[in-house]
């Protein structure tokens, strides 16, 4: 059982990489609260917590955490090449592949996720919109991406596992 409540070195990794651009657990559940509480009359902090926490233990989850952190790490040390370095700096309308990178988090959990993610995407509630001000002069063209991402996952865990409890009970 212990081998199942362990946390890999990757995932130890991804969530202190969170950690030291700014983001907690909490931040995120509070997304998944402002996506799903007019759905779930009775939903608590505590399940969007439970939510994000298994959505952080996806392997997928962890490798797009790592590699988007390290893109916007590398674009604030100027160590990208141009045009990209450009391109990540000003996070360009444009350019797609921070909500590419983000899509494969979304994907975890269904289609229910895409739309979760286009609507926080465009709302920019909370953390996300601490993330996208652009004033602080640290770059997070991929992580407001992810941090949105992992949301709409976790959202739509929670959809899943709601809609399952509803088939026990008509079984």
């Amino acid at each position: 059982m212990a081998k199942y409540t362990k946390k890999s070195e990757l995932e130890v990794k991804a969530r202190q990489a969170l950690t030291d651009r700014g983001v907690n657990v909490e931040d995120i559940a509070e997304l998944v609260y402002y996506l799903q509480s007019k759905y779930h009359n009775d939903l608590s902090m505590d399940d969007c917590r439970h939510n994000v926490e298994r959505v952080l233990t996806k392997r997928e989850v962890q490798n797009a955490i790592l590699t988007g952190i390290e893109l916007d790490m590398l674009a604030e040390q100027k160590k990208l090449s141009q045009p990209l370095q450009r391109t990540i700096e000003i996070d360009e309308g444009l350019y797609g592949i921070d909500e590419v990178i983000a899509l494969s988090i979304v994907n975890v959990y269904g289609s229910i996720g895409m739309t979760n993610f286009g609507y926080i995407d465009k709302q920019k509630p909370g953390i996300l919109k601490k993330l996208n001000d652009k004033s602080s002069g640290e770059i997070h063209t991929f992580l407001d991406d992810i941090v949105g991402a992992i949301a709409a996952a976790a959202s739509s865990r929670l959809a899943h596992s709601d809609a399952d409890a509803l088939d026990d009970v008509d079984a």
